[in-house]
């Protein structure tokens, strides 16, 4: 199948499962992820009506913006290092991994010097590995009230990734706790309804559980070049 019969095809499903678990098919909006695919690749998913990517590293990503100018969003999947805050002052429409207070202080900063905001969500480390960035799920909701008062940064929800399971149905309760940490942020007040969960494996179990957006790479593009 082709890029573009991937997408549509994948876009169907989003929707589809969407509606089986009582929700507006519009309710969930699907991210195309783009990294280490050619600009080629990325034009043809745009051409069938991808506007929203995903990439994860930042110089890839800048040389791609600017051969897809608006309506297309992009948005910045990877881990983000303060150093590299400048380079992508208004190059993203939603960052989706900022993993510490600290990052989102450098994030207000490099705003407030260039008259800007930053959209961002807050990464959860709902799987508890080490090897993942992201809030404790314990003091989730603590730094959801800290970071909402910083006046350049405008936190729209939360992010996580469940652990890998051979068993798809595994990622099941960590969804589940992640829908239940933006439930208790709304509650307390902060308006912040995105979540971002779900991946090519799990996109559907995470749509169930609540999901408003899903980042599929492999399942469109296919697999990634190293």
């Amino acid at each position: 199948m082709t890029i573009a019969e991937n997408y549509h095809q994948i876009l169907q499903n989003v929707r589809k499962c969407a509606i089986d678990a009582g929700r507006d098919p519009e309710s969930v909006k699907l991210i195309a992820v783009s990294k280490r695919h050619p600009i080629e690749s990325v034009r043809e998913a745009v051409e069938a009506g991808a506007l929203e990517l995903g990439e994860s590293r930042i110089q890839e990503a800048t040389d791609k913006v600017r051969f897809f100018p608006e309506p297309v969003n992009w948005h910045f999947i990877g881990t983000l290092q303060k150093n590299k805050i400048k380079y992508i002052i208004d190059v993203f429409h939603l960052i989706h991994s900022v993993d510490s207070f600290e990052l989102a202080e450098a994030l207000d900063k490099h705003a407030r010097r260039n008259n800007t905001v930053f959209n961002i969500l807050m990464q959860v480390n709902i799987s508890r590995e080490e090897a993942k960035h992201g809030f404790t799920v314990e003091n989730a909701i603590e730094a959801a009230k800290q970071i909402s008062e910083i006046p350049h940064v405008n936190l729209h929800g939360i992010m996580g990734m469940a652990p890998y399971f051979e068993d798809v149905e595994g990622t099941r309760p960590y969804f589940q706790e992640l829908k239940s940490i933006s439930d208790k942020i709304n509650q307390a007040g902060i308006i912040a309804p995105e979540i971002s969960m779900g991946m090519s494996g799990d996109y559907e179990i995470a749509i169930q559980e609540g999901s408003t957006m899903v980042r599929v790479g492999t399942a469109i593009f296919g697999q990634r070049a190293y």
